[in-house]
Parts: C-alpha cells; structure tokens; sequence
C-alpha cells in the first residue's frame, strides 16, 4: 500500500504513527463516511460505540450490517454478552491492542464512534482504576433501580454524577462499583499517559441532526428494535441495564403494555436529541477535531488524512 509505506514518504517516517478518529453525535452519519474512507486508505474500522460492544444488540445500536463489515474489516463489536459489562480499562486494553496491530500491518489506525469517554481513554491515555466486576453489587444495585443509583452516586462523588446521564445505568453501577470497592471517588482516580501516536481528530456534526435522528429513529423501528428488545428480555431478564438505554428502554415500555409504539417512538426520539446534545458538548469540551462541512466531508476529511500521513 504505497501511500501509507514508511519507505515512500522518508519525511513523514521520522513522525509517530498515525491514528484517524472519526467522531460525532448519533445519527450524525458517521458509519457511511467511515466505509468510504476506510476503502479509499485501505484501513481497517475500530469501533468506538460502548453499546456495540455487546452481542445480540444490533439494531437498536445502529450496529454496523453484515454488508458493511463485508466491505470493511471491522473491529471492537460484540465482545461480550451484554450482561458481562466491559470496563472501561477493559476495553482500553482490547482497543489498544487492536490499534497496535493496525499500526503495524496498515501504518495507520483508523477509530469511529461516538463515545466520548471511550475515545478520550484512547487519545488522552486515560488511565481508569482497575476495580474487577463485581456481580453481587451490580444485581442489588439493579435491585434498588437507577434513579436512586444515580443519586447514591451525586452524592457519594458528586464530579462523576455530574458527568454521567441521570439514565445511564451502566456507567453509574460502574462508578459506584468503584466507590464501593476502594473507598475513593472514580473520579479522583483516572490518571493520563499520552499515547505515542500522533491523532488527526474529524469530527461530523450536520445542521440537520434533529431530522437525520428522527429518520433513524423510525427505521430502528422498522427494523425490528421491538423484536430484538423481546429477545433480550427473554434471555438476560427485564433487569438487564442495558435494556435501560436509548431506543431499547422504550421498546421494553410497548412489551410490557406502557407505551404505545408511536409514543414509544416518539420517546426514543426525545432521548436520542438529548443524547446527541450532550455528545456535541462532551466534543466540543474535551476535543479538538476539525469539524468537517456538510458540503463535501469526504473529499474534505481525505485531504486531512492525506496531509497527516505525509
């Protein structure tokens, strides 16, 4: 691959390692850009969506299809059922590794997502406490139920409570999980070690987003959310914390007769304009991407690339 050989730019081999991101709020159209470019610089796609980590959680995650991956070589989807929860320095780990090994093969790592906390583990070298699972916590804080696990948490270490949602029930077990077990704030843990890679940081950010996320949301839908929300519940239990999240939370509501589908929609809409709306301010507070024009984003976000790798 002659554009991205040490040997065909002698200039740009004095320079670390290159590593793309490709970041933005939900529904913002990161997946289709993403394709193209990984085939326009031959690079492999590392996922950066914390829920499509897990198996069985496909459409309701925007999960990239069969077809893309068949394009693409994709990494970091489905490592774990999704009532085995990844850490975050678990995921570190894999992503780590997985970016090493594209460093090596492609001379370039190529990582798309949207989630902030992930990404910024990667770019900044966060280094989060390393606390085990601890199933018998997580099972009487399900118990107890997330709006009072949120608020245990403001109160315990009122900096994480701040930056997780009020609804996130993952990431609020995990911070308590941590609390519990060391006796010290999350918060106060997480230390940085720089990687030793150069980062070129593309971010998406369309004017439309409100009606690309109300387009997604309907086609989620249609495309079998409520079936897939159905299966979940039958293996992993109504209880599962992912069945809490964005679009499957709602859908749990139309199986258990408290919503309608078309409310239910409407919803998951609401929450996802949310989501995105804290996505574009977790960007703009601890990223510095070039956000990329709605005119031509890729030929825009290539010339980034091409100028990075030298």
């Amino acid at each position: 691959m002659s554009d991205l050989s040490p040997s065909a730019a002698p200039v740009s081999a004095q320079l670390p390692p290159l590593v793309v991101v490709l970041l933005g709020p939900t529904a913002s159209g990161k997946t289709a850009l993403a394709l193209e470019l990984a085939e326009r610089f031959e690079l492999e796609i590392l996922n950066i969506d914390s829920r499509q980590l897990y198996t069985g959680m496909d459409v309701g995650t925007a999960k990239p299809t069969p077809e893309q991956r068949a394009r693409v070589p994709h990494h970091l989807l489905d490592l774990r059922a999704p009532d085995q929860p990844i850490t975050l320095r678990e995921f570190q780990e894999e992503a780590l590794a997985a970016i090493n090994r594209c460093l090596e093969q492609r001379g370039a790592a190529f990582l798309v997502g949207g989630s902030g906390l992930y990404l910024k583990a990667l770019t900044a070298g966060l280094q989060p406490p390393s606390v085990a699972p601890q199933p018998a916590l997580r099972e009487q804080l399900t118990t107890i139920g997330q709006e009072a696990c949120h608020q245990l948490l403001v109160d315990a270490d009122p900096e994480s409570g701040r930056k997780i949602a009020a609804a996130d029930a993952v990431r609020t077990q995990r911070a308590l999980e941590v609390l519990y077990a060391t006796g010290r704030p999350m918060s106060s843990q997480t230390s940085a070690s720089p990687p030793p890679w150069r980062v070129l940081e593309l971010g998406l950010n369309p004017a439309n987003l409100r009606q690309r996320i109300n387009q997604r949301t309907q086609l989620l839908y249609e495309q079998g959310l409520i079936e897939e929300t159905k299966r979940l519940k039958q293996q992993y239990g109504a209880g599962l914390p992912m069945l809490q999240t964005i679009g499957y939370g709602e859908a749990l509501q139309v199986l258990e007769g408290q919503l309608d589908r078309a409310s239910a929609t409407s919803s998951t809409t609401k929450r996802t304009q949310q989501f995105a709306k804290r996505q574009r301010t977790w960007f703009r507070r601890q990223h510095q991407p070039h956000w990329l024009s709605d005119i031509d984003p890729f030929n825009e976000a290539s010339q980034q690339i091409e100028a990075g790798l030298g």
